[in-house]
C-alpha cells in the first residue's frame, strides 16, 4: 500500500506541492520505533477514527486509560486494552476484524503527536492493529497544556443524539484551540489533528462548520481523503471536564 492515493495526489497536484509531499511521504513507514513504543505507552488518551460498519457513518473517538492501555506488542502491530465506553459510536467497528482504522497519539505536554493506521483485530481485552502507516507530525498548532491525565472514577456523562449543534454546543465548539477529524477512503482510514486560536471554527449553521486550513506537511492525507470520499467525523474534547 503506498502512502497516498488519487485523492491525495489530486490535491497536491491542485496545490503544487508534489515534490514536497513525495519528499514527507519518505517518513512514512510501516515499523514502529523504539522512540515511538516507548511514546505510546506513557498516553493516556488515543483518538481513533473509523467508519461503523452497520451504518457507514464515520466517526473520531477517543480511547482513555491509565498510561500503558496502548502499547507495541510488535514490530508494527499495537494493542489497545479498552478505553471505549459502551455507548461509543464506533463500539462496532472496534469489535468487527479489519476494520480500517487511524489512529493519532498526542501529547499536548511536550507538543509531540504519532499517527498510526492499519486494519484492526479484536481480542480478550480490547483490539490489536497491523500497521500500514507510521509517522510523526510537528508540533505545529498544537496547544500545549499542562494539566493532562486520566481521572481514576471518572463519571460517564448521559450521551445525547442530534442532527444539529444546540446552542450550548455551537459555543463550545466556537472557542476551541482543537478538534480532530476523522477521514476514510477506499483503502484505509485516517484521523489528524487541528488546531489554531479559538474562534478558528466557524459554526455557520447549525448543521455547518468550516475551518480555515492552515499550511502543514504538505501530504493531504486528510483532505485528499474528503476528496475521494466526503464522509468525516469530527470531535471536539473538554480537556477539563474531559466531556466529548
Amino acid at each position: 500500500m503506498g502512502v497516498y492515493h488519487a485523492g491525495s495526489r489530486a490535491v497536491q497536484d491542485r496545490v503544487g506541492v508534489r515534490e514536497q509531499a513525495d519528499h514527507v511521504g519518505r517518513s512514512v513507514g510501516r515499523g514502529i520505533r523504539e522512540i515511538a513504543a516507548a511514546f505510546l505507552e506513557l498516553q493516556p488518551l488515543l483518538v481513533a477514527g473509523a467508519a461503523d460498519p452497520s451504518t457507514g457513518r464515520v466517526w473520531a473517538s477517543p480511547l482513555t486509560g491509565a498510561p500503558g492501555f496502548v502499547r507495541a506488542t510488535g514490530p508494527q502491530r499495537i494493542s489497545v486494552a479498552g478505553g471505549w465506553l459502551p455507548a461509543d459510536p464506533l463500539a462496532t467497528a472496534f469489535t468487527t476484524p479489519g476494520t480500517p482504522v487511524g489512529t493519532i497519539a498526542l501529547d499536548p505536554r511536550t507538543r509531540r503527536r504519532m499517527r498510526l493506521n492499519g486494519r484492526l483485530g479484536p481480542t480478550a481485552r480490547g483490539f490489536a492493529i497491523e500497521a500500514d502507516q507510521v509517522f510523526s507530525n510537528c508540533p505545529k498548532y498544537l496547544q500545549r497544556r499542562t494539566s493532562y491525565e486520566v481521572v481514576a472514577d471518572r463519571h460517564r456523562g448521559d450521551v445525547r443524539h442530534g442532527a444539529e449543534l444546540t446552542p450550548g454546543q455551537a459555543e463550545f465548539v466556537s472557542a476551541a484551540d482543537t478538534f480532530f477529524l476523522a477521514s476514510v477512503h477506499e483503502g484505509g482510514a485516517d484521523v489528524s489533528h487541528r488546531g489554531g486560536n479559538p474562534g478558528f471554527v466557524r459554526v455557520d449553521a447549525p448543521g455547518e462548520l468550516s475551518w480555515r486550513d492552515y499550511p502543514g506537511n504538505s501530504m493531504f492525507l486528510t483532505l485528499g481523503n474528503l476528496a475521494a470520499d466526503p464522509r468525516a467525523g469530527l470531535l471536539f474534547l473538554d480537556w477539563t471536564t474531559g466531556t466529548a
